[in-house]
């Protein structure tokens, strides 16, 4: 991890960087792209990210695997991967939560082979309010052994990213990630991946001064100083409150860029890498990875 020198304690840099594509391959399209928008991290999907089939292996892929998992040790770039976005272990129909289960599995394995940081996944939902305790038992059964698989090997970590909100989730606020944690019995290797824009739909207005702060502190109160794993650095669309997940530019949202900037001063976040998942991808993403690193290295400069 990289350091800022100052008269006390080196201060953690948060690497920057971008969720990127791999349609066309790994080391053809993957590692352009990384390079091309001056991403200090990324993430990518390892399967079909809106549906349930996993891609076929070969052993031309698995060389393009090991490749690119060399390429990005040497360039020191954190891997991260996100998990289907239909993954919930919260849902009624039983076929649901077998396939999500499938796909993490996956997930883990893949990352693994990839030398990943850690899967992301989305807390879930319970549809019916009447089942919320019933998708909490779920959660606790489908969890624990990933989890205990995953630690058992030092594998990529389990980071549950809290919803916007809307319906029956599990978890939208920061607040609700006490219930979620507790399902599984705090178990050590589920994290937390925070989505600025999630938490922004979800009520918590990162708009208002301190209001970033308050949100954090929160986070760290309710999950500990050490959970916070990830951070997708999305602005957003839609108002506080809203429960919609729409992504917008960094700066160009109700967010605003002032909140990233007290986002990237909280000690919560000192060397959490931050991923951007906003919209027009590459000059777009370039820009919102330049924009992120003034802000950290400005604020890291005044240490």
């Amino acid at each position: 991890m990289m350091l800022a020198e100052s008269q006390d304690t080196p201060v953690k840099l948060s690497p920057i960087g971008a969720h990127a594509p791999t349609a066309g391959g790994l080391l053809k399209v993957t590692l352009p792209y990384v390079e091309t928008v001056g991403a200090e991290t990324l993430q990518i999907f390892v399967s079909n990210p809106r549906g349930w089939a996993l891609p076929k292996d070969s052993a031309a892929l698995q060389r393009d695997r090991e490749a690119f998992r060399e390429a990005c040790t040497q360039r020191r770039l954190p891997l991260y991967i996100h998990a289907p976005l239909l993954v919930n272990l919260g849902s009624p129909a039983p076929a649901t939560v077998e396939r999500s289960i499938t796909v993490l599995s996956f997930a883990l394995r893949r990352g693994a082979d990839l030398g990943a940081e850690g899967v992301v996944f989305h807390a879930g939902s319970a549809v019916d309010p009447a089942f919320y305790p019933k998708a909490m038992t779920q959660v606790r059964q489908a969890l624990l052994p990933l989890l205990d698989s995953a630690a058992a090997s030092a594998g990529p970590r389990l980071l549950v990213e809290p919803s916007a909100g809307g319906g029956r989730s599990l978890a939208a606020t920061v607040q609700d990630l006490g219930p979620y944690l507790e399902a599984v019995d705090g178990h050590p290797w589920l994290g937390v991946c925070l989505d600025t824009c999630h938490a922004f739909a979800a009520g918590h207005d990162l708009a208002a001064p301190g209001g970033v702060t308050a949100m954090l502190d929160t986070l760290v109160a309710t999950v500990g100083k050490d959970r916070l794993r990830l951070i997708h650095a999305n602005d957003s669309k839609d108002g506080v409150g809203s429960t919609r997940d729409r992504h917008e530019t960094i700066g160009a949202g109700q967010i605003g860029a002032d909140a990233f900037r007290e986002l990237l001063a909280h000690p919560a976040t000192a060397g959490v890498p931050l991923i951007v998942e906003t919209p027009s991808e590459s000059n777009g993403h370039a820009r919102d990875i330049a924009l992120l690193k003034s802000l950290r290295d400005t604020d890291t400069a005044t240490v």
